[in-house]
């Protein structure tokens, strides 16, 4: 991709172009350069630039001269594929999708099906031969539209038809979805770039560290249709499992489905042996394909496709979003593979990631006894016990309840943040739920089944998400040991070479400063002072990262902590900052 002469806001295809400023054109877009540059099959795509999202909220609007340059992007596309946008013959419809240069996995919006109206519907109809197909491409158009643009806030998938919807809109925003194609492309970019500046966005880059004024881009690109036909389908697709780390592939796959209802969570999709039993030739091009970007991308890859008509089409591949305990597995993988280096290893892995997979687990034989409340699909490992809510406003109200809903949405973070666990009556191990409380590395189980709020809320619950139970009432723990580990004492012998402060239970050296002698009224929400001349530390808040960074800027030599690798990581990571 390069930007094409004369063109200030767009980047567009080019074949002979170089590698595109990933800071430019978003994650999202950057994978498809990546993707199209290995020989895989890609919907041809334009990309509207984080530089016309900071101008947008300069200005206020679309800056100058961007309507035009989108002109533009879409004759390129009706040029590639003979096809017209908003034509009554061959049309071209478009998604309209964000992708910030840091991965935000859904926390802005994307709209698909873009460019359809009445006479559009017809003429998919013409072409399809299906009345149906074409049918639903426009109300799911109008759903879309309605919610991310128009700001609907009426429930409008489960209506049956582009009518209902459209009155349901009407009814509650007092306004119409426009007829004209390129009203919808300018109206669907400008909240694309507004909505990497709403509350749930501005809470996940809160929770990350990702800078409050990170904007996004927008990759516009012509739509291939997973709801087409039997023989059609969309999915997605980790090139290792993103639970446990193991090297396998690991995902689902929805016949006759398109992207959000997989990531949605309203659907429940099916193993992605679905996919090989019904086109057994498109699961293995999927697998090679899936092998490629792992290799070439050097970690684990979250990959999304469609199949349309028998036609295998890749739409993004990125890290995967991981547990903890896949975190570990995949980072000592990857050196036995030769891929990476220990030191690189090392940097695959946080101090919190460690912290939560030490966390405890349901004690031996505790559960055996204990009433199971509901079954679902384990998404993200662990155990929590809290008070049941059903609100994500409950949840950060009440930090470390157990949040329960039908399904989670972006506009549910802020909650999923708060909470101790997630659980959902829908959704799959690929649902928003499942692939966001992975990230946050939050307990989740998905899929529980109907009236499953109504059954949980306001009771004490213990939710064991390695197994995919919820328990009633508090069960026992016990806790892991970081020793008997061997993917985590292969990880403490690289870093303890990568550091040179010294971490365990009995490397004290004279004098010692223990933070946990300090009388109640010392103990404030900052970081003790640590006396000058100290050369030991302990005490819990010096195993946390904020401790360890304290610790080495006053030059202590020695850290006291039962769980060891934990704190060498943060001491690697700080010393990563300062060098």
């Amino acid at each position: 991709m390069s930007t094409a002469t004369g063109l200030r806001w767009l980047v567009v295809p080019d074949e002979n172009a170089a590698e595109p400023s990933r800071d430019l054109v978003g994650g999202k877009a950057w994978s498809l350069w990546r993707m199209r540059s290995l020989g895989l099959r890609v919907p041809p795509a334009f990309v509207v630039t984080t530089a016309a999202c900071e101008a947008y909220f300069a200005d206020g609007g679309l800056p100058e001269g961007l309507a035009d340059e989108l002109i533009t992007g879409i004759r390129l596309l009706e040029k590639q594929l003979g096809r017209t946008f908003g034509g009554t013959e061959r049309p071209l419809l478009v998604s309209v999708r964000s992708g910030a240069a840091i991965s935000m996995p859904g926390m802005m919006d994307t709209i698909l099906d873009l460019g359809c109206n009445d006479e559009v519907e017809a003429a998919l109809a013409a072409e399809s031969g299906d009345r149906d197909f074409a049918a639903e491409v426009h109300r799911r158009f109008t759903g879309f539209y309605g919610r991310l643009v128009l700001g609907c806030t009426e429930e409008l998938e489960e209506l049956p038809d582009t009518a209902s919807v459209r009155a349901a809109i009407s009814s509650d925003v007092g306004d119409a979805v426009p007829a004209d194609p390129w009203e919808q492309l300018r109206a669907a970019v400008a909240a694309v770039f507004a909505s990497s500046r709403s509350r749930r966005a501005l809470a996940y880059r809160k929770h990350y560290g990702i800078p409050d004024d990170l904007g996004t881009a927008v990759t516009v690109q012509a739509m291939v249709f997973g709801n087409l036909d039997d023989d059609s389908g969309t999915g997605v697709l980790f090139t290792r499992n993103p639970v446990d780390g193991s090297r396998e592939p690991y995902g689902e796959y929805l016949q006759r489905g398109q992207g959000e209802d997989v990531v949605s969570g309203r659907v429940t999709p099916k193993p992605l042996t679905d996919l090989e039993e019904r086109w057994p030739a498109v699961h293995a091009e999927l697998l090679d394909a899936a092998e490629q970007l792992d290799r070439e991308g050097r970690d684990a890859q979250d990959v999304e496709f469609t199949v349309q008509s028998g036609e295998l089409f890749l739409l993004q591949s990125r890290p995967a979003k991981r547990t903890a305990r896949a975190a570990v597995r995949i980072a000592v993988e990857l050196v036995d593979e030769g891929v990476l280096e220990p030191g690189e290893a090392l940097s695959r892995v946080t101090a919190e990631q460690i912290r939560t997979l030490l966390r405890p687990e349901i004690a031996p034989g505790a559960a055996d006894t204990a009433e199971v409340l509901v079954t679902g699909v384990a998404a993200s490992p662990g155990v929590a016990t809290g008070v049941v809510v059903d609100t994500p406003e409950a949840a950060q109200a009440n930090p470390g309840s157990i949040l329960v809903r039908k399904s989670t949405s972006p506009d549910d973070v802020h909650g999923m943040i708060a909470a101790a666990a997630v659980v959902t009556e829908q959704g799959g191990a690929t649902s928003h739920a499942a692939v966001v409380s992975r990230a946050l590395d939050t307990p989740c189980v998905v899929g529980c089944g109907t009236d499953t709020v109504a059954s949980l809320v306001g009771r004490t619950v213990t939710v064991d998400a390695t197994t995919g139970r919820v328990y009633a009432g508090s069960l026992p723990t016990s806790a892991v040991d970081e020793s008997e580990d061997e993917d985590l004492r292969r990880l403490t012998e690289w870093a303890s070479s990568a550091t040179s402060v010294r971490v365990g239970p009995d490397v004290a050296a004279e004098p010692v400063f223990d933070a946990d002698s300090l009388a109640a009224e010392e103990i404030g929400e900052h970081i003790p002072d640590i006396p000058p001349g100290t050369k030991t530390v302990c005490g819990a808040v010096f195993c946390a990262p904020d401790g360890v960074r304290a610790a080495l800027d006053a030059g202590v030599e020695a850290v006291v902590t039962t769980h060891r690798l934990p704190v060498l990581l943060a001491a690697i990571a700080h010393q990563r900052s300062t060098s």
